[in-house]
């Protein structure tokens, strides 16, 4: 995998754990995504005037992939409400790393290298570590761990449809900016018991537009790199957002750094350049 993809890979991993902690920092976190998704489409608009639309081929990719987005977000939260954060977050991230790789393979027909599916291996390791550090927060009972690995394999559902989509579409900045539209119509869909869009959006402005801008950034980033990367390490790579996150807690909101966090941390940082030789 070249240095280019690998360093667009961490970065848009960066940038997702930036906007996520943001979001999880609010009162109301659904409502502040759900505001931060309808506004990543406002501030899409104007770029159909630059780059256009994306090839008819791409649209059903684009549909699945909103679909899976939704199945994710539904059972994401789901397994909130009945198993810790520390928890559901990581493995369901684990889950989804080690699921895209024998999926990309079955139905992209990518194969990766021994040292990309060490590393690959060593990031979905690190996700375990942290949900084993978090274990005694509370309970997690078998109708969390369900919703846990529903959130994600729909995770690796939208990543494989996003992989061929965007591999079908002339320009991977107008599939982005296709789906940041279908993704929010979808989850103001989702929200509409809590209120209308232009209520959500009026309601959490304020933290949802740069969470957007950051977003979409983080967003355009992967999926140009799948578009010209293999999918599977790539995957991996942007899902040490969860690690970054870490890191983000640790430096700016002065959390304590723990044996397990700091094994996570590490583990990540070591699948790096396998990936990079794989």
């Amino acid at each position: 995998m070249d240095a280019i993809y690998v360093a667009a890979a961490l970065l848009s991993a960066v940038l997702h754990a930036s906007w996520n902690a943001a979001i999880k920092s609010r009162a109301h976190p659904t409502e502040a995504m759900s505001a931060q998704m309808m506004l990543s489409a406002i501030i899409s608009l104007p770029g159909f005037a630059y780059f256009g639309f994306p090839d008819v081929a791409s649209w059903p990719w684009i549909a699945g992939s909103t679909g899976f987005s939704m199945i994710a977000v539904h059972a994401q939260l789901r397994g909130y409400e009945t198993g810790s954060f520390g928890i559901v977050y990581p493995v369901s991230r684990g889950v989804s790393v080690l699921a895209v790789v024998p999926l990309s393979a079955l139905f992209i027909g990518e194969r990766i290298g021994s040292f990309a599916i060490a590393g690959v291996l060593l990031i979905a390791t690190s996700f375990v570590v942290l949900a084993l550090g978090a274990r005694a927060d509370r309970g997690f009972p078998l109708k969390a761990l369900f919703w846990t690995v529903i959130a994600g394999l729909g995770g690796a559902g939208f990543v494989l449809c996003d992989s061929n989509g965007v591999r079908l579409a002339d320009s991977a900045i107008a599939y982005g900016l296709v789906l940041a539209v279908s993704n929010a119509l979808a989850m103001a869909w989702r929200q509409r018991h809590i209120g209308s869009p232009l209520a959500i959006i009026k309601r959490n402005w304020i933290v949802g537009l740069p969470c957007a801008v950051v977003a979409m950034m983080s967003y355009l980033l992967i999926i140009w790199v799948w578009k010209n990367a293999p999918v599977a390490p790539a995957a991996a790579l942007r899902d040490t957002s969860a690690v970054f996150a870490i890191i983000i807690a640790v430096v700016w909101l002065r959390e304590s750094i723990t044996r397990e966090r700091l094994a996570a941390v590490l583990l990540a940082a070591a699948a790096v350049p396998l990936i990079r030789l794989g």
